[in-house]
């Protein structure tokens, strides 16, 4: 499609969510475990534990969506011709960092040089012509797929929350039992989805893209 992408280092608040992810879905496959073992008290502590990581997971990524916010990426203001306030979404000159450290734009896959403030071709090796005010002019392609895609993983999270603060409730009622199982294997099944749907979604945004 010949669109411009800023191919941009995760924060690190990101690779902390990948690791609490992973950890929430030991705790809730060793909830199921430990039911089934008949330790109702483990089974609720983990599930507990699970919720918890669950908090720290999303809080982890509103931290690096603030982070993602403060290098250019999402919603900039900027003043128009009037001088009055114009909001842009994803705009490509408002993305900040060391070019080819922090961040690099490419299109159809191929790295923009950057020199002296202006933007070139990948295949200008001259910097005969820069393309800058092309690229300023455009919105940035892979910001708009990190912001959309996460949201709606969060979004998933959500129902996940509130299946586990069921399953609390239902553990301490005795509604899930040794001989009982089933809400928390289809809770676990959903939780580990929601992990490696993230994790995957980690690797297309940031390491393929």
């Amino acid at each position: 499609m010949g669109e411009f992408w800023v191919h941009i280092n995760p924060p690190t608040s990101l690779w902390i969510s990948n690791v609490i992810i992973i950890i929430s879905s030991l705790t809730i496959w060793m909830a199921l475990r430990a039911m089934k073992s008949g330790n109702k008290g483990l089974s609720m502590a983990m599930m507990i534990a699970t919720l918890v990581l669950g908090v720290s997971f999303t809080l982890t990524q509103k931290a690096a969506w603030d982070e993602l916010h403060s290098k250019g990426m999402g919603w900039t203001v900027a003043q128009n011709g009037q001088g009055l306030e114009a909001y842009r979404w994803n705009s490509l000159d408002k993305v900040s960092g060391e070019y080819g450290v922090d961040y690099y734009v490419h299109k159809d896959g191929k790295k923009l040089i950057y020199d002296d403030g202006e933007f070139y071709a990948s295949d200008d090796v001259l910097l005969a012509e820069p393309i800058t005010k092309k690229v300023h002019q455009q919105t940035n392609s892979n910001g708009s797929y990190i912001w959309a895609l996460i949201g709606i993983h969060i979004l998933h999270l959500v129902f996940g929350f509130v299946y586990l603060v069921i399953n609390i409730v239902r553990i301490s009622k005795g509604k899930i039992n040794q001989n009982e199982t089933i809400s928390l294997h289809t809770n676990g099944m959903y939780w580990h989805f929601l992990g490696i749907l993230w994790l995957y979604l980690f690797v297309f945004l940031f390491l393929i893209h």
